[in-house]
């Protein structure tokens, strides 16, 4: 077990809007603001959808995705910044890869299979808006092979046990650069819901030496990383995954659930680790942000 625990703190999402929590960021300043705070709590990575700041709805501006990368640039210069290849649901491969390549962050998502994706009533299991998200094995290949040459490493993102065996299968090709980085993702309407043997099977079949991390939406949230810091892994919280705290309280920030996991990890044993730390564990090529340490 790595003792060293990395905290990412998602910030936005495409999804969590001031309506649900005042404290969702939609500017370039707010975005490093909140980044800030998240740094100062205990994150060493932050997780970024990039919304427009007049509308607060998810932009696929290029102009506007760039301005908001570097304002958290220069406000958090050591921070590691993890971008979003899911700007939109469609197979539209420009919209969702160009702004990774132009900005080159560390770490951007890569998402592992296609899949229902839906906002429903959890009490009546009524479905409010859906959509499918496409992620055709071409296109997780295509993806991974863009970020390997310009030195982003991939997240592979695992919204069930479907998207890792797609991982599996194409990892007899040879083409991903190891060891290789997971995010499960519990609580997704049309992947699975935290639950402990889901986790463990997950964990079995991870290939060996790969790190990993946990997200959970809603109140799956803080089971899924009470769970991960028990068991060697790393944790995200954040705005984009659960607008509330444990007792229930609207978080004021992301930076209130990174306390929270601080404190979680400490319970652990486990020590919280810088951004230095974060760069090692994680074997990022690129230096923190693409500015100088």
């Amino acid at each position: 077990m790595n003792d060293k625990v990395i905290i990412t703190a998602a910030l936005a999402g495409a999804e969590t809007t001031r309506a649900q929590n005042a404290a969702v960021p939609y500017t370039p300043e707010e975005f490093a603001e909140e980044a800030r705070k998240a740094r100062d709590s205990g994150a060493s990575v932050v997780h970024i959808h990039v919304r427009d700041p007049d509308t607060g709805a998810p932009t696929r501006d290029l102009k506007k995705i760039v301005i908001t990368i570097q304002a958290v640039r220069e406000r958090c210069p050591d921070l590691i910044i993890n971008m979003s290849t899911a700007i939109v649901t469609s197979g539209d491969r420009e919209i969702r890869i160009n702004p990774i390549l132009a900005v080159r962050p560390p770490m951007a998502s890569l998402n592992t299979n296609s899949m229902n994706f839906a906002l429903v009533d959890w009490r009546t299991g009524r479905v409010i808006a859906e959509t499918v998200f496409q992620n055709p094995f071409s296109m997780i290949v295509a993806f991974n092979n863009q970020m390997r040459e310009v030195g982003i490493k991939p997240e592979f993102e695992l919204y069930d046990m479907g998207g890792l065996f797609n991982v599996l299968l194409l990892r007899k090709q040879g083409i991903f650069a190891e060891p290789m980085h997971f995010q499960m993702v519990f609580g997704t309407a049309g992947g699975v819901p935290y639950h402990p043997s889901i986790f463990s099977r997950l964990l079995s079949l991870l290939p060996a030496g790969s790190t990993y991390s946990v997200c959970g939406v809603g109140p799956n949230q803080f089971r899924a990383n009470m769970t991960a810091v028990l068991n060697g892994g790393h944790m995200r919280v954040g705005l984009e995954d659960n607008v509330r705290m444990p007792d229930g309280n609207q978080a004021r920030g992301s930076w209130e659930q990174v306390e929270w996991a601080v404190r979680v990890a400490r319970l652990a044993g486990r020590e919280v680790a810088t951004c230095g730390d974060a760069e090692r564990i994680l074997g990022l090529r690129n230096p923190s942000v693409g500015g100088k340490r």
